[in-house]
């Protein structure tokens, strides 16, 4: 401390001797009153740079407040970020009278999360990057149960592990199956099973994780070509992988996998790559060859663009569905596996876009 600020404190203190008759009129608390307020008026801002700062609050308590400052400086930017867009169509659109063939189902389409049985979700949570696709299984209707209930729970449970942070970037199939215990866990009881795609970017290793379940998928495209794809899975033709909740009378009769059964893979990302995420109604409609036609229409690295081509995409897979003389990929699946088939499959059509980019 300062030699100029201890004569301060002395000047100070001489000044402020009360007399007695004053002493006896002021409590303690003015009296202390008066003094700080003297000190705060009478030493310079410099003096105080000597002056240790005891805390009354735990050390973690001090760290969180440091840490929550807004003085405190910028984090560094990481090296790339990601912009994405979803769209999509149910299945009961026809694009012959552009409109709905059967009126609104109970969760309704401007939700922009659901379409038909399809479910998806696009969140972050501090250097990752997560979204998600599934594919309600429509077989149930025949029981009586709504499809898309189990693939928008489903997509829901793992948004909000996201947003809260119960995930490891690394481990997509973990949260994929946290996702599923959650559903299991609800208090409200679901039947119903879906296939699910989730991706996970790490944008501060510029790296992706993803774990496919089932015919849903993606394919990275870097320059016009295809470098990375997911895998098909399938028990055999058109029963794909799939997360299921079944009553116990009937469970023998269903089909049940595991997360942990998911195709998993790990990636560096470039900037400039695409990421497209879609359910199985675009690729059992679209090769990857029209696939990349339409990606290189894409005009820039802002969101509408982005948008509009994700929205062309799942538009041109939708009118091809219900051409009754296209030789669609389900359909050349189909003779391989034996059937005279010919045509689009009409399905619901989930599609996210995203593109890697640096600024």
């Amino acid at each position: 401390m300062s030699v100029n600020f201890h004569s301060k404190l002395g000047r100070l203190f001489t000044t402020l001797q009360p007399p007695l008759f004053l002493s006896r009129m002021f409590s303690v608390m003015n009296y202390g009153r008066v003094v700080a307020r003297a000190l705060v008026n009478s030493v310079c801002p410099g003096d105080l740079e000597h002056i240790p700062i005891v805390s009354v609050f735990p050390r973690r308590a001090l760290q969180r407040e440091i840490h929550s400052s807004p003085t405190t400086a910028p984090a560094q930017p990481f090296p790339c970020r990601i912009v994405s867009a979803a769209c999509g169509f149910s299945k009961l659109d026809s694009p012959s009278k552009n409109s709905r063939r059967v009126p609104p189902a109970a969760v309704p389409h401007l939700d922009k999360r659901v379409f038909g049985d399809d479910a998806c979700f696009i969140s972050y949570h501090k250097a990752s990057e997560v979204w998600g696709v599934a594919d309600g299984v429509g077989g149930w209707r025949a029981y009586g149960v709504d499809p898309s209930l189990f693939s928008k729970k489903l997509m829901d449970a793992c948004e909000m592990l996201v947003k809260t942070g119960r995930f490891l970037p690394e481990q997509p199939a973990d949260l994929l199956a946290s996702g599923y215990q959650e559903l299991l866990e609800d208090k409200k009881p679901l039947v119903g099973s879906s296939t699910a795609c989730i991706m996970i970017v790490d944008k501060s290793k510029q790296t992706m994780h993803t774990a496919n379940l089932g015919d849903s998928g993606f394919r990275v495209v870097r320059k016009g070509e295809v470098v990375h794809r997911s895998i098909e899975q399938q028990h055999f033709f058109n029963t794909p992988y799939q997360l299921s909740i079944t009553p116990e009378d009937s469970r023998a009769e269903m089909v049940h996998d595991r997360a942990e059964d998911s195709d998993t893979a790990t990636f560096d990302l470039q900037l400039g790559d695409l990421i497209l995420t879609a359910t199985d109604g675009l690729f059992d409609n679209m090769p990857d060859s029209e696939i990349l036609k339409k990606l290189s229409e894409l005009k820039d690295n802002k969101y509408e663009s982005i948008k509009q081509t994700a929205w062309s995409i799942a538009e041109h897979a939708r009118d091809l569905s219900f051409d009754p003389d296209y030789l669609s990929p389900f359909a050349k699946q189909a003779r391989r596996s034996g059937m005279n088939v010919i045509g689009g499959k009409p399905d619901d059509i989930t599609v996210l876009l995203s593109m890697v980019t640096g600024d």
